[in-house]
C-alpha cells in the first residue's frame, strides 16, 4: 500500500511526473490545469510550500514502494478547526480503493495533527468516482456546488465531520 506523507520540496520532480504523466487522466473528470501550471511548476510548488509553511494549507502526497507519487492530498484554507479537502490519484491506482484509504487516513491526520473538526469537499456531478469516495469516507452531501467552485462544472458539496 502506498504511504501518505507531507509534501517536502524534494518530491517536486516526483509530483511534476505524477501531472505529466496523468494530465489527460485527469481532464477526462475535472478542468485541465493548462500548460501554464506546468511552465510555471517550480514558482507554483514552491508558493505551496510557503502555503504550508504558514500553515494555511497542508498537503500530502501518496508514494508508492518505487518512490513515485500516485495521488496528492490537500487541507486548504485551514481555519477555526475546519479545511477543504482536495485529492486526485493516478489511472494506474485508480479503483482499487486507493483513494478512500488515503482519504480516511487524512481524515485522521487532519484531527490529530492539524486539530481540525470538520472537512468540506467538492465534487463535480460528472465525477462519479470522487463522489465515491467521499460517501466511502463517511462525507455526506450538503448542497449545491456552483461551477465556480468546481472550475466550470456543477456538483456538490460535501461534509465530514473529524474526531480526534
Amino acid at each position: 500500500m502506498p504511504e501518505l506523507i507531507p509534501l517536502r520540496t524534494s518530491h517536486a520532480p516526483a509530483v511534476l511526473a505524477f501531472e505529466l504523466a496523468n494530465r489527460a487522466y485527469f481532464a477526462a473528470s475535472i478542468p485541465d490545469r493548462g500548460d501554464e501550471f506546468f511552465d510555471r511548476f517550480t514558482d507554483r510548488y514552491t508558493a505551496l510550500l510557503a502555503e504550508q509553511d504558514a500553515g494555511v494549507c497542508a498537503f500530502y502526497v501518496l508514494v508508492a514502494e518505487d518512490g513515485s507519487v500516485v495521488g496528492r492530498f490537500n487541507l486548504y484554507d485551514l481555519e477555526d478547526g475546519t479545511a477543504g479537502l482536495g485529492y486526485r490519484v493516478a489511472e494506474r491506482v485508480a479503483g482499487r480503493g486507493v483513494a478512500t484509504a488515503a482519504v480516511l487516513e487524512l481524515c485522521r491526520t487532519a484531527a490529530t495533527t492539524h486539530g481540525l473538526r470538520e472537512l468540506r469537499a467538492a465534487a463535480s456531478d460528472e465525477n462519479a468516482a470522487s463522489r465515491k469516495v467521499l460517501i466511502k469516507a463517511g462525507f455526506v452531501p450538503v448542497g449545491p456546488a456552483t461551477p465556480a467552485d468546481l472550475g466550470g462544472e456543477p456538483g456538490t458539496w460535501y461534509r465530514r465531520e473529524l474526531q480526534p
